[in-house]
């Protein structure tokens, strides 16, 4: 990263975060990889260090630091653990339909908890046969008097164990499509609200991904975002369009801890009587892996800072970025592996959980043939638009 290219604030954010990365996650990426259990300690670390609320405005008790922040933030907690990234990560999916959509007396309501580390709180969008085609979710929230009663079950819910809050999306409106999805804010206590399943999965495997499940579950109408119905989709994906960036940090993250290991280990390791960095062919792997890192950190930092600049329509950029950053995670994870031998095979040596965590930044937050589509899409739209 460019010194020069950031301010002040950015450099300060950054080395917050290098400091319970290093201090406080690294030491025990490995104990929780193995137990599947959610790292309470690193919570603890974070909200200590003020990081929890860095991209919440400070009207709503955070710091303000918006995306790019955010960002930089992210990829410092992944370059020593990409499953505490996204752990950290997802707070930051499930508020910003809140400061995208609610009203003013719903920011003040649950933004400050989520800001000061109080509580965590999670997204509710897909469901088992609504995936990359969210808009055909099938649970529901029926108003009945002042409350809103939903079924359903919400699938690879990333944190729902541990949130207090969960931004819930049902159909309000049936028969609308997308224009009958809302937006309803959900507490973990409500009768009706059971966490099902939780995933025992390839990567990030400190922080939970579960099954929601819904059941009678009533909750206030004051709970419905914006206090409008129909509003839902277009928050869910303006939120995916100001969190892809966050996946891609998470990524560039893992590429740069995977890649800073790999230089270490490569200087190191003897064979025919010179580190194997010394041979040409090595050279030219590390040449070709850091350009590509950091053509991919300046992407992912140029769709933050539009988002921060409040630019109308981020959505072509921050699939590139999203798109970009995750293949060039899984690429060089994999070829770090590599580097590492026979050694980067067993769970001994840390690299190969690095590879294992980069595999789902291709799949979650819209899988990258996903991506394709939306940039094709928007290059045709423009296309079509200079044409006529």
């Amino acid at each position: 990263m460019i010194k020069e290219l950031y301010t002040a604030e950015n450099h300060e954010f950054k080395e917050r975060a290098r400091e319970v990365a290093e201090k406080a996650m690294r030491p025990v990426a490995a104990k929780y990889d193995v137990e599947q259990t959610y790292p309470w300690e690193v919570q603890k670390a974070i909200k200590e260090a003020g990081l929890s609320g860095v991209w919440i405005p400070k009207e709503y008790g955070g710091s303000g630091g918006g995306v790019l922040n955010l960002c930089l933030v992210i990829e410092e907690f992944s370059k020593a653990c990409g499953g505490m990234g996204v752990a950290y990560a997802v707070n930051a999916l499930g508020t910003f339909p809140i400061i995208l959509g609610g009203t003013e007396e719903q920011k003040l309501r649950w933004l400050p908890d989520v800001a000061s580390g109080d509580k965590l709180v999670a997204f509710g969008l897909s469901e088992k046969d609504a995936g990359s085609d969210a808009a055909s979710m099938t649970t529901t929230a029926v108003k009945d008097g002042d409350e809103y009663v939903l079924n359903g079950e919400k699938k690879w819910n990333t944190g729902g164990a541990v949130a207090s809050l969960n931004t819930i999306f049902a159909v309000t409106q049936p028969g609308r499509g997308a224009r009958g999805i809302s937006g309803i804010v959900v507490e973990k206590d409500r009768p009706g609200y059971r966490v099902g399943k939780h995933e025992d999965k390839m990567g990030i495997r400190c922080v939970p991904v579960v099954e929601i499940h819904l059941e009678d579950c009533r909750v206030p109408v004051e709970n419905l975002l914006g206090n409008n119905e129909g509003g839902g989709f277009k928050h869910a994906m303006k939120t995916l369009d100001l969190a892809r960036p966050g996946v891609a940090a998470q990524a560039i993250g893992l590429a740069q801890g995977a890649f800073d290991l790999a230089v270490e280990y490569t200087t190191k390791r003897q064979q025919f009587g010179q580190s194997i960095s010394a041979f040409q062919g090595i050279q030219w792997m590390m040449a070709d892996m850091q350009t590509q890192i950091e053509a991919a950190r300046q992407l992912v930092h140029t769709t933050a800072r539009a988002a921060d600049a409040g630019a109308k329509n981020i959505g072509k950029l921050s699939a590139m970025c999203k798109l970009m950053a995750t293949d060039t995670a899984m690429k060089v994870t994999t070829e770090c592996v590599q580097l590492f031998g026979g050694y980067g095979y067993i769970k001994d040596y840390p690299i190969e959980k690095y590879m294992r965590d980069a595999k789902i930044t291709q799949i979650y937050e819209g899988t990258n043939q996903i991506q394709r589509l939306v940039i094709a899409r928007h290059i045709l739209r423009e296309a079509a638009s200079r044409a006529s």
